[in-house]
C-alpha cells in the first residue's frame, strides 16, 4: 500500500511545541510495526493540506491520512474527491465534526489503526458556492459563531468557548428573511440558520440532524426559524440530545439541490471554515465523491 501522511501540528487543544514531534513518531512507529513506508508532512499555513493530498493522489496514493481538525480535513478531502485516494482520520481538532458522524476513534494511536487496518467505504460530498464539505454547511447563526471562534488563537479554543460564543450569538444574533428554494420548491423564512447536513453533528456529540446519512446520496436540509432569546437558549440543548430537529418550528428535509436567497450578505460555513455570499447561495450534492477509511 502506498501512502502518505499529514499533520497539522498546532490542531487541538493538547497541541504544544512537541505536537509535531509527538504525532511524527507515533505515526512511524505504526508504520514501522506494519513494514510500511509513507511521506510524513506538516502543514505550515491554510491551504497547505490541500496542496500535500492533491500532490500525494497525483502520485498514485492509495491512503492519505490526516491528523488534524475539521478544517484540515476539509482542505485534505476537497483535494481527494473523484480520486482512487482514500482518506484516513485521526482526529485534533476542537469538534471534530466529520470524525463524529463516521464515528471514529478519538484515541489517536487507535484512530491511526483504524485507518491503516480498516475498511475503504465511500461516502458524499456537499457542494456550496463551488466550496466542498463531507459534514455540515450553514447559513445564518452557526456561521457567525464559526467565524468568531475561528478568530481565537492557538490554544484558547475547545469546546467551552465554543458554548460560550455560541451562547452570546443566541442572544444577539439578528435573523434575516430568506428565499429558500429545496429541489425547486420555494418557501420564504425568517430564520436563525439553514444548515445542510451530509453527517450528523457539529462536533462534541452536538448532533444538528439525527437523520444524516453520510453515503444517501442527499443533503438534509435543516431550517430553523426565528424565535425569541428565551425559546432560542432552550431549543438549543436539543442540539445536545436528539438532534435539533426535535425542536419547535424546525424543518428537515432531505434534498439534492438547493438555493437560499437574502437581501443582505450572509454569512456561511463549510465543515466550519466560514465564508461570505453576496445575495444568492447554492448547494447540491455530490454521491461517492469521497473514499474514506474507517
Amino acid at each position: 500500500m502506498k501512502l502518505a501522511a499529514i499533520i497539522n501540528p498546532i490542531s487541538g487543544a493538547g497541541a504544544d511545541v512537541h505536537a509535531a514531534e509527538r504525532r511524527t513518531a507515533m505515526l512511524r512507529e505504526a508504520l514501522d510495526r506494519r513494514s510500511l513506508r509513507g511521506q510524513i508532512d506538516l502543514t505550515t499555513s491554510a491551504g497547505h493540506a490541500h496542496q500535500l493530498a492533491r500532490r500525494a493522489a497525483e502520485d498514485g496514493a492509495d491512503l492519505v491520512i490526516v491528523w488534524g481538525g475539521d478544517g484540515t480535513v476539509n482542505e485534505a478531502g476537497a483535494a481527494l474527491m473523484g480520486t482512487g485516494t482514500a482518506l484516513g482520520l485521526v482526529p485534533a481538532g476542537s469538534g471534530n465534526g466529520l470524525a463524529g458522524s463516521l464515528s471514529c476513534q478519538r484515541d489517536s494511536r487507535a484512530a491511526i489503526a483504524a485507518a491503516l487496518d480498516g475498511t475503504t467505504r465511500t461516502i458524499d460530498a456537499g457542494v456550496l458556492n463551488g466550496r466542498p464539505f463531507f459534514n455540515i454547511a450553514g447559513i445564518g447563526v452557526d456561521a457567525r459563531v464559526a467565524r468568531l471562534f475561528n478568530l481565537r488563537g492557538r490554544g484558547s479554543r475547545g469546546l467551552w468557548p465554543y458554548v460560550m460564543i455560541g451562547v452570546r450569538e443566541a442572544c444577539r444574533y439578528a435573523a434575516l428573511d430568506y428565499d429558500v428554494e429545496l429541489d425547486g420548491t420555494r418557501t420564504s423564512v425568517r430564520a436563525l440558520l439553514i444548515a445542510f447536513a451530509n453527517g450528523r453533528e457539529y462536533g462534541n456529540s452536538m448532533t444538528l440532524c439525527a437523520s444524516a446519512e453520510l453515503d444517501d446520496g442527499l443533503l438534509d436540509a435543516t431550517i430553523v426559524e426565528d424565535r425569541p432569546v428565551v425559546s432560542r437558549l432552550l431549543h438549543a440543548s436539543h442540539l445536545a440530545r436528539k438532534g435539533a430537529e426535535g425542536a419547535p418550528r424546525v424543518v428537515t428535509r432531505k434534498v439534492q439541490h438547493a438555493v437560499v436567497r437574502a437581501p443582505a450578505a450572509m454569512e456561511y460555513h463549510v465543515d466550519g471554515e466560514p465564508g461570505v455570499a453576496d445575495g444568492l447561495i447554492e448547494v447540491a450534492i455530490r454521491p461517492g465523491a469521497l473514499k474514506v477509511r474507517v
